[in-house]
């Protein structure tokens, strides 16, 4: 693991979150930055496991936990790496192909955001919040990763609104087809 690479995608993250477009002077451009910024997966994985655990928490564990347990993770890689793969053909068709490095590597780091912000909008469920709480700050948490995602995409890519707002929708696509697949699986 490189730290400097971390150390400069998280940095980037971070600042692309609170809006601030110098976050992508931190982005590795080449393809072996883009390679390095596949460490966010890892990274990820621990906010993906306690995500799985308060949806478990609230609506009861499954039958065969390892099951789903092994099913969620196998899920997790494959929307990673479809992702991944899909939008690189999207922007060689949007005539963007150079900038692809760049953007995989925007959107990994963008990922530990993401995902920190959805692990903070379950804590009040955990606690016991009012449910109108827990609904407000799911919505918040979602929108502002929604959010983070195309203002990523368009300076990564440096691209209009919308062609920003169809990589997002692909990604979301991608995410509720494996969610789906994975859930329809788990209790086999």
């Amino acid at each position: 693991m490189n730290f400097n690479a971390v150390g400069n995608g998280l940095q980037a993250a971070f600042l692309l979150a609170r809006g601030r477009a110098e976050g992508m002077r931190h982005v590795e451009t080449g393809l072996d930055g883009a390679a390095r910024s596949f460490w966010a997966a890892a990274i990820c994985l621990p906010a993906f496991l306690c995500l799985r655990l308060l949806d478990w928490v609230d609506g009861g564990p499954p039958l065969r936990v390892g099951h789903a347990l092994a099913a969620d993770l196998l899920g997790y890689v494959i929307g990673w790496v479809a992702f991944a793969l899909l939008s690189r053909e999207l922007a060689r068709m949007l005539g963007r192909a150079e900038s692809w490095p760049r953007f995989i590597a925007a959107w990994n780091w963008c990922n530990v955001a993401q995902y920190g912000l959805l692990v903070l909008a379950g804590l009040p469920d955990l606690f016991g919040a009012p449910g109108w709480v827990q609904q407000a700050a799911g919505l918040i948490a979602l929108g502002w990763a929604l959010w983070l995602e195309w203002y990523a995409t368009r300076l990564a890519l440096e691209i209009p609104v919308l062609p920003a707002i169809g990589l997002v929708v692909l990604d979301v696509v991608i995410g509720l087809v494996v969610a789906s697949v994975t859930g329809a699986i788990a209790p086999l």
